[in-house]
């Protein structure tokens, strides 16, 4: 039998990633690309669904041993070693808001219609549909988990499902 030997191991934080090409560089009617990429150590964790990225690394076949190895033939499958990751979109830790913007905000708050200018802000170019706005927002925003005391937990989340007028759903 064989056994791990903890001690005489090291390990690496790892996270394999797949990335796929923005919908607005994609030709219409095609299909974005994806490519799959390996991140080792301090690169692992710095990339979220949804985020932009430019990766610079190093392109490397998929290896293959036993009895893929003879199935694949000359055709191997490729990935994208990670060296440096740069995101184009900074996190919401590293936002600094200026003094002119920070007292509008406190303005629309002390305003007490903080909830119609926000749901006003979903979708400006369509007039009216206030109800739908503000469930929408309250969808975006969410909620907190609530648990109760005999154990049942409540989400905060909700779902919605549009229906009717093609000008709503």
């Amino acid at each position: 039998q064989l056994f791990l030997s903890t001690r005489a191991s090291k390990f690496l934080p790892f996270q394999e990633v797949k990335v796929q090409e923005m919908a607005d560089q994609v030709p219409v009617g095609h299909i974005p690309r994806t490519l799959t990429v390996h991140c080792f150590g301090t690169l692992t964790r710095r990339i979220n669904p949804g985020d932009v990225v430019d990766i610079a690394g190093i392109f490397l076949p998929t290896p293959y041993t036993g009895f893929k190895a003879i199935r694949a033939g000359l055709l191997t499958d490729t990935y994208l070693e990670a060296q440096h990751v740069n995101q184009h979109k900074k996190a919401y830790d590293d936002l600094t808001v200026d003094a002119r913007t920070f007292r509008r905000i406190e303005q629309y708050k002390n305003s007490g219609h903080m909830y119609e200018y926000l749901s006003r802000s979903i979708a400006p170019e369509i007039y009216g549909h206030s109800d739908v706005k503000k469930a929408l927002l309250l969808l975006l925003i969410g909620g907190v988990n609530k648990e109760m005391g005999d154990g049942m937990r409540i989400r905060g989340d909700i779902n919605i499902c549009l229906m009717g007028d093609p000008g709503v759903a």
